[in-house]
């Protein structure tokens, strides 16, 4: 038995993750604010953050981080909003997110195996020295 979703409820949960997609910091922070949830998660377990964390847009990644978004949630893949901007080469992204807590050794690939993956030695000294 399969449920039955609102199309409303799934048009809108469709344009917020696309804001997230395109960085509408000011749009999103908006709508978390008028209670749509910080971690809200797409079909493939996508969090609005690792969305806008891949996509390379640090401004709305902070705000939603600040919104109480969680910087470790992992997709259904096993992936991190901070192994995604290692593997994107946003620096700040992966700025934003380490301030907030995010933890390198969380996901599959981690941040770390991603960083050495890609050789690039000062994410992996920064990550080892937090």
């Amino acid at each position: 038995m399969t449920e039955a979703f609102d199309p409303g409820v799934v048009e809108l949960a469709t344009k917020i993750f696309q804001l997230a997609r395109r960085g509408r910091a000011d749009e999103l922070a908006a709508y978390v604010d008028a209670g749509v949830p910080a971690n809200l998660t797409n079909d493939r377990g996508d969090s609005l953050v690792m969305l806008a964390a891949y996509h390379g847009h640090p401004e709305a990644v902070r705000v939603l981080l600040e919104r109480g978004a969680d910087p470790d949630r992992v997709n259904d893949r096993g992936q991190t909003p901070l192994a995604g901007a290692v593997f994107k080469g946003e620096t700040e992204v992966i700025d934003a997110l380490l301030q907030a807590g995010a933890d390198p050794a969380l996901g599959t690939p981690s941040a770390v195996d991603t960083a050495r993956m890609f050789e690039r030695t000062e994410l992996l000294e920064r990550f080892e020295a937090r």
